[in-house]
């Protein structure tokens, strides 16, 4: 298996110490860079290119969901882990709307890390189950409202939609349209951030709703 590059953003030295300790225990992981701040972590990520950012959201200068608002703008193949305090869904609302694919409770059992990491890297969203029940319940009470008008998709974006509602994996979509592993996440992302949807099961029923795909 390929060696996952990281970086790690939080303006507290130890917790970084901390987090760098548990991340390189686990098999094929190495830790990159360390920032403190949201502009050290986009310069970092310019200079490293990791496949994967741990990102607080309280940083001095700019904010973890600032940050990953920029990051997703010039490197939207990287995946964002947000790692946070807050319960709040609007911050979890806020936090998958600026791009990232994951939201981790700081309090989080060492084994739920793994698990949300394993999660985004097979190109899946992982939200923390203290605050994934409050975001299902907002995502539910805007399915019943009177639905938007259909979302402009490319070409591409409806093939990729239609295959992911079809229950292909990522790589089998990739291997099916001829395209790399991460320019497929890259349209998944980019259609969750359009569509305003932010889980697979999701991006299903929307395309049952438009007939890309039958029930």
């Amino acid at each position: 298996m390929t060696t996952v590059r990281v970086l790690l953003a939080d303006d507290h030295t130890l917790v970084r110490a901390g987090l760098k300790k548990i991340l390189e225990s686990m098999p094929d992981i190495t830790v990159v860079g360390e920032a403190g701040s949201g502009l050290e972590l986009l310069d970092l990520a310019a200079q490293h290119k990791p496949d994967l950012v741990l990102m607080d959201i309280a940083m001095p200068g700019l904010n973890g969901l600032e940050a990953t608002e920029r990051l997703m703008r010039t490197m939207p193949d990287i995946r964002v882990l947000i790692l946070s305090m807050h319960q709040n869904e609007e911050y979890v609302r806020k936090a998958l709307c600026h791009g990232a694919v994951a939201y981790l409770l700081k309090d989080a059992a060492l084994m739920e890390l793994e698990l949300a990491i394993q999660a985004v890297l097979r190109g899946e969203t992982y939200l923390s189950p203290a605050v994934s029940g409050g975001v299902v319940n907002d995502y539910v009470k805007r399915l019943r409202r009177d639905e938007p008008e259909q979302a402009a998709l490319t070409a591409r974006q409806s093939e990729v939609l239609k295959l992911i509602a079809e229950g292909l994996s990522t790589k089998e979509i990739a291997r099916r349209l001829d395209l790399s592993v991460k320019t497929v996440d890259t349209h998944r992302s980019q259609l969750m951030k359009q569509l305003d949807i932010h889980e697979v099961a999701g991006l299903v029923r929307y395309a049952m709703r438009v007939g890309l795909v039958s029930s």
